[in-house]
């Protein structure tokens, strides 16, 4: 008998998930509101998020004990950011599992980074909910990895916010953004820069608005940087 994408994926992700869990996890709101408002993924997203945000922050308190509250927080918000999510769910090629309402097919719905990352937290949930134990071994053994990256970049773990610290430390006023975008609404792209008081930095282009700022603002705190060294 065949192996299906859906088992695949549980054999990748080393757990074991109930079917019916798995596959309402699997199912968007816009797939359920196209065949008689059916149950969706998103109370199963909510109960995701609940335990993605313990297990990472546990791990964070456990393993980097020297590190202040505020380096903490900021790497938990780049770890369970949406756009970490969304890498997550690309690595493992769940686009393809999504179930989705023909509006969602028609704009490119399998890679839209919300719709992956929403998933991820889902099926984050419906595996603890097969079993609690294995849903916190899930997270640890995906997201905990990433934790420990986070720990690595530095400055680069928020190029916004460090670069407003550094801005600041060097009396140099706060950052302003500016954006523009171009290109079709399926795959707009959008160009950002920094102006700090009168001096604007090199532009930089991103797949989303967020992107876009967090690029310019490492260009922005790379140029700040080395005209104080």
């Amino acid at each position: 008998m065949p192996v299906t994408k859906a088992e695949q994926l549980i054999e990748q992700l080393g757990v074991h998930i109930d079917p019916e869990l798995l596959d309402l996890a699997l199912t968007h709101r816009s797939y359920a509101y196209e065949n008689g408002q059916i149950p969706n993924n998103e109370r199963l997203e909510f109960l995701g998020d609940a335990v993605l945000g313990v297990v990472v922050t546990e791990y964070l308190y456990t393993q980097f004990p020297d590190f202040p509250e505020g380096r903490l927080a900021k790497m938990r918000a780049a770890v369970v950011s949406s756009v970490s999510l969304a890498e997550v769910a690309r690595e493992y090629e769940l686009g393809g599992l999504i179930k989705l309402g023909k509006g969602e097919l028609s704009t490119h719905g399998p890679d839209k980074s919300s719709i992956l990352a929403d998933t991820v937290e889902a099926i984050i949930g419906a595996t603890f909910l097969t079993d609690a134990e294995a849903g916190r071994r899930l997270v640890a053994t995906v997201f905990c990895p990433l934790v420990d990256e986070a720990a690595r970049l530095g400055p680069g773990l928020d190029w916004k916010t460090s670069l407003q610290e550094a801005s600041s430390a060097q009396g140099l006023g706060v950052p302003t953004y500016q954006v523009t975008s171009d290109g079709p609404a399926h795959a707009r792209t959008f160009t950002a820069w920094v102006t700090l008081g009168d001096v604007a930095y090199p532009s930089a282009v991103g797949t989303s608005r967020k992107h876009a700022e967090q690029q310019a603002a490492q260009l922005a705190f790379e140029a700040i940087s080395e005209d104080h060294a």
